[in-house]
């Protein structure tokens, strides 16, 4: 940033001597402050991202990121919400630029519910789904009537009943999938009592319930591992780490800005990649989008082609 330069007030009655100095002193500043201004590079004046994030993992993400979304000129604000209704409701408002905390599946619910118009800028980690001890340390220690907590918001409530499918505690309607809800249970030999409950609140029932399914970011912030503490979770191959990627959201139209594309390729960056590796034990994983990574080296390598193509034709032009 240029800041502007003071001079001193005119003194009454100077000399002629006094006042060629100030306008040599002036002119140097002058000349200064213009060299700094073409020096400066273009991406510094860039601007600033703000980004509205649940605290655990993708405030973190982002404040790793932030160094090196920096360097490309853009400068990142992060606010941090605890819920998963506002951090949508100030995007789609304009008071933000984009949030990271959610997957596709709830962002196309929100805009149905809420008649929003949100759009997936990115994919950049996914968050295994899991089942977490509470008064009880396994499944085989489940006794009839015993309570289970589970999210309650549409797509994350189905996807804790389909991981309780897969273990063998419940069976579903035939196509209940993604939409499913406690009232597509069609077998429950135990009983089981499943606890509905705003996802924030889950991992606080441990000492009422006896296992949680926690969503990735909750079971960080209880204290949880995915590799030493989960009961059972979504395998890294499965359909699911496809299915609730968490991504980058803006306002439609906003997803082709160039502090978003900006943003999107540092979060997809190895640095971040192997931050997250790094430091989350399992509960976070990169997200690898091979469609797009294919198409990113078609255009690398047309475009490399292309620039050949140009330095041999300027050749023989030469010659």
């Amino acid at each position: 940033m240029i800041k502007n330069h003071i001079f001193p007030t005119e003194k009454v009655g100077k000399t002629k001597k006094e006042d060629n100095i100030m306008k040599k002193l002036t002119a140097v500043a002058f000349a200064a402050t213009l060299t700094l201004a073409l020096a400066a590079p273009a991406a510094a004046e860039e601007g600033t991202i703000t980004v509205a994030a649940s605290p655990t993992p993708h405030a973190q993400i982002l404040e790793a990121a932030a160094p090196l979304l920096e360097e490309k000129g853009w400068k990142l604000d992060v606010v941090e919400f605890t819920d998963y209704v506002q951090p949508n409701l100030v995007v789609d408002s304009g008071e933000m630029d984009a949030n990271y905390f959610q997957h596709i599946p709830y962002l196309e619910s929100f805009n149905e519910e809420q008649g929003t118009s949100l759009v997936n800028a990115g994919g950049i980690h996914y968050e295994p789904f899991g089942i977490y001890p509470g008064t009880k340390s396994s499944i085989e220690e489940l006794e009839e009537g015993d309570v289970i907590a589970v999210p309650n918001d549409t797509t994350n409530e189905a996807r804790a009943l389909l991981l309780l499918q897969d273990n063998g505690l419940i069976k579903l309607a035939d196509g209940a999938g993604l939409t499913a809800t406690v009232n597509d249970i069609e077998e429950n030999s135990l009983n089981l009592e499943i606890l509905e409950l705003e996802a924030a609140q889950v991992s606080k029932y441990t000492a009422e319930a006896a296992l949680v399914v926690l969503n990735g970011n909750y079971a960080l912030d209880a204290g949880f591992s995915v590799g030493k503490d989960a009961i059972a979770y979504e395998s890294s191959d499965s359909e699911a780490a496809k299915t609730y990627v968490n991504v980058i959201a803006v306002k439609e139209g906003n997803e082709n800005n160039e502090g978003i594309k900006a943003l999107v390729e540092v979060l997809k960056s190895d640095e971040i990649k192997d931050y997250i590796n790094e430091t989350f034990d399992g509960a976070v994983i990169p997200f690898e989008d091979e469609a797009a990574d294919a198409a990113e080296d078609a255009q690398a390598a047309a475009d490399e082609a292309a620039s050949e193509a140009a330095e041999a034709e300027t050749e023989t032009e030469a010659e």
